[in-house]
């Protein structure tokens, strides 16, 4: 885990931007990974690098902390966050049975449906802000540049 946190560091600083918009790219990268959207982060993350004229390798790596190891876990919090903002009981979340399939599968989550969306996106908030923040600061250290506010 460290050893990947420091390659996308090293990454990170060797792309051409300031500090300031590889930090954003990145934050934005770590919204879109806490996304409920399955399966289009990868789209999200070019597509909003693009239109906003960002880094896509920045927005990328941000992306990419929920990946097939850590998709449970990220999603899970998420849906335990929002039963918790929600009022709906969390109880059942770690009784449900996968197997079957089909209908009694889906009876079982759509009590966690919008649990699961608001609060991966208050995760993805929560997450996102302190990355910036993080990054922007380990950037501008490595790279002895601290910039003016909103560049």
């Amino acid at each position: 885990m460290r050893r990947s946190l420091a390659r996308t560091l090293e990454i990170l600083l060797h792309v051409q931007d300031s500090p300031h918009r590889l930090a954003l790219s990145f934050a934005i990268g770590v919204w879109i990974a806490f996304n409920p959207l399955l399966g289009v982060h990868t789209a999200m993350a070019l597509g909003l690098a693009f239109a906003l004229r960002l880094s896509r390798a920045a927005m990328l790596l941000g992306a990419y902390v929920n990946n097939p190891w850590t998709l449970a876990p990220l999603y899970g919090a998420g849906t335990y966050v929002g039963c918790l903002l929600l009022g709906v009981s969390p109880a059942g979340l770690g009784h449900l049975r996968w197997s079957g399939g089909g209908t009694a599968l889906w009876a079982a989550l759509k009590p966690f449906l919008w649990p699961f969306v608001v609060g991966n996106l208050v995760l993805g908030v929560a997450a996102a802000l302190p990355s910036y923040f993080v990054l922007r600061t380990l950037l501008e250290r490595r790279r002895g540049t601290p910039e003016a506010p909103g560049r």
